[in-house]
């Protein structure tokens, strides 16, 4: 009975990947809808919404790619603006040496992309859940693993939602 209790815990605290954040901007996306119901419940007080440093980084890159390739004017200042939104939206975990550790010990042990360590390690500093998109393909040699460390994918929280009820 407690293991359910402490699972229903770490779903109160979530770390967000960049993947995550960036389908914010893209309108017709249905993680749009996914990441805005996260944002009200954070809102209402269910939960509490995290990035780490990496993710916020990652989210300026990646945000500057997408707006460019959308013919969006000034991606860069766009970028910025939505890195910005997500400081001041989400709790920032501190980036500290405990983190950097961590974060180079699930490299090594898994060998998924860093900055993906770095939000499954952010997670578990919290004491919350790593919510990625999707499986990636580096991932699926380790998904078992992965899945030990309390990660979540919304592709399958967003499929559960849409299968008929036994």
């Amino acid at each position: 009975m407690s293991g359910t209790k402490s699972s229903r815990e770490h779903l109160k605290k979530l770390v967000l990947d960049t993947s995550i954040i960036v389908e914010y901007i893209v309108s017709r996306s249905p993680y749009r809808k996914f990441l805005e119901q996260l944002l009200s419940r954070a809102e209402a007080g269910e939960l509490s919404l995290y990035v780490c440093p990496v993710t916020l980084s990652e989210t300026m890159y990646v945000a500057d790619r997408i707006y460019k390739a959308a013919g969006v004017p000034n991606p860069n200042e766009e970028a910025y603006r939505l890195a910005s939104w997500v400081h001041h939206t989400f709790n920032v975990i501190e980036l500290d040496y405990d983190l950097l550790v961590m974060a180079a010990e699930l490299k090594k042990t898994l060998r998924i992309a860093l900055p993906d360590c770095f939000v499954i390690a952010s997670a578990k500093k919290i004491g919350g859940a790593a919510l990625f998109k999707k499986i990636e393909e580096e991932m699926r040699p380790v998904l078992d693993e992965l899945r030990k460390h309390n990660i979540l994918f919304a592709q399958e929280l967003l499929e559960q939602r849409k299968a008929p009820s036994k």
